[in-house]
Parts: structure tokens; C-alpha cells; sequence
């Protein structure tokens, strides 16, 4: 039971698979390119502020760079996940997300560590769908993920699978308020069968002396594992203490017999740029 509930985490759909002899070797190439891909767009200079958006919000019209680590409980092995966590207006109707995870866990019996999975995600904001309906203002997004697995699922680390995910979604803000529905489509390309589909709510309220909170639901439907439904719910309390630097923690539950783990509990720094 452990390992079934363990394969059905979003984005990493297969956790639980057995891959065949020599899988691990593949790409190597493609994976270094896209880490320094990452690095580099980390390091760019940006000369525009987006500050005044809540970076939590993926939708936000942010340059921002957050370093994260959290911890997940599987109901008796363990996992860490540190992580960057970054975003680029190349435009400001595009927008680049970015992801760059290192895991540490022990779902093998023993202590393995390495890299897991890039994640890089353009979002596109359509101009003639930003706008106004009533006391709310909405843009909408639309956009895709590419995700690319490093290679180490023989130590449990990732989902032996590389993945596109076209993702649609629209931020309804009202004063201090935002809310974001978002729903997202993840297929493999190469690797492991991989066919979820990602229903995701997302809240965020701007608090006083420039606190902010955070909930986001999500709601995966694995088409692959008998239509499992990982679901989960991360709470995010955070404080900006300048408009370019801030810090954040974060609490994280599994919910149903499909939790992909029991709880969780993470800390970030984030960099407004």
C-alpha cells in the first residue's frame, strides 16, 4: 500500500515503477544542458521591478528567485526536497517559471541524494483577456511545462519520466485577495507511462505589516493508476521585509487513501528582482 501511494504524486506520477536495466544512463547530455540552462536564466539581470505581485501566485507578473527546501513524510520512509524556485518576465505578457529540484530520501531502505527533475514553464498572458468582471479584476494564462527527470529513479529519486504539461488558468484579483483555478495535463514523452490530468485552487491574501497566506489545493486524477487522486493541501504564512526580499514556511498534508505522503513542512527565501 506504501508504494502505490508513493507513485501517484504530481509531477512525479510514477515514483513507485520498476524501469529497465541501463534506464538510469540515459540523457546525460540533455540533462547538463538543462541545468545550466536553469542557472543562467537565475543569473540574468533583470532591469524591470514586478514587485508589487505576490510571487506565490504563478500567474504574477514576477522576476523573482526563491530557494526552498521542504520535508515529506511517507508514512514511514522520509523525503527532502530542496529546491529553486524562480520566475523571469521576458515580456510582459511572457512570463518563464523554473524549477530545479535536489531530493534526499530513504524509500529505498537506505539514504540516497541527487538531483531530480528540471522543470521549465512559459506562461503566456493574451492581452485581449485581461480585464474586469464586477468588483474583480482577471487575467487569463495559458502555457505548458516541460519536465525533465534526471535519470535517478533506481535510487528512488524522481519519476523515471520526462513530460510536457499544457496548463490553462485565470487570476481573479479583488483588493487584497487573489484566487487562481488552474488546471494542468501532464503526459510523458519519453520514460514511464505518465497521463494525469491537475485540478489546482489556489488563495493568497495580503495581510498586514506585508504578511501574506497562502492555500493551494490540488486535485490530480491519475488516468494511469485505476483514476487514483493524489490530492493535497499546502498553507504558506510569509513576510516581506523589503520589496525585494522576503521569507516564507509552509505546511503540507496528503489527503484520502491516494496521498502521495502524510504531511509536510517546508521553509523558502525569496528574491524579488
Amino acid at each position: 500500500m506504501l508504494e502505490t501511494r508513493r507513485t501517484f504524486e504530481p509531477g512525479s506520477p510514477t515514483c513507485g515503477r520498476t524501469f529497465p536495466a541501463g534506464y538510469t544512463e540515459k540523457r546525460t547530455a540533455l540533462k547538463g544542458l538543462s541545468v545550466l540552462m536553469t542557472v543562467l536564466i537565475g543569473l540574468i539581470g533583470a532591469t524591470r521591478s514586478y514587485a508589487d505581485e505576490n510571487a506565490s501566485n504563478p500567474l504574477a507578473a514576477v522576476n523573482n528567485t526563491d530557494l526552498r527546501a521542504q520535508y515529506f513524510d511517507l508514512d514511514g520512509p522520509e523525503r527532502s526536497d530542496f529546491f529553486l524556485d524562480g520566475a523571469y518576465m521576458l515580456t510582459p505578457k511572457l512570463k518563464l517559471k523554473y524549477e530545479l529540484h535536489y531530493w534526499d530520501t530513504d524509500v529505498t531502505g537506505s539514504s540516497e541524494s541527487d538531483w531530480e527533475s528540471l522543470h521549465v514553464k512559459p506562461i503566456y498572458f493574451p492581452e485581449k483577456w485581461v480585464g474586469e468582471w464586477g468588483a474583480w479584476k482577471y487575467k487569463l494564462a495559458i502555457g505548458g511545462e516541460w519536465i525533465v527527470d534526471f535519470g535517478n529513479e533506481d535510487k528512488g529519486i524522481g519519476s523515471g519520466s520526462d513530460q510536457i504539461a499544457p496548463l490553462v488558468g485565470v487570476a481573479l484579483v479583488k483588493g487584497g485577495t487573489v484566487v487562481v483555478p488552474l488546471v494542468q495535463h501532464f503526459v510523458e514523452y519519453d520514460g514511464p507511462d505518465v497521463n494525469q490530468t491537475a485540478f489546482r485552487l489556489i488563495g493568497i491574501q495580503s495581510l498586514p505589516n506585508k504578511f501574506w497566506g497562502k492555500l493551494d489545493a490540488k486535485v490530480p486524477v491519475d488516468w494511469e493508476n485505476d483514476n487514483a487522486i493524489p490530492a493535497t493541501i499546502e498553507v504558506q504564512l510569509g513576510k516581506m521585509f523589503t520589496s525585494s526580499f522576503g521569507t516564507y514556511v509552509d505546511g503540507l498534508v496528503g489527503i484520502g487513501n491516494d496521498r502521495p505522503y502524510d504531511w509536510g513542512a517546508g521553509v523558502g527565501v525569496r528574491f524579488n528582482y
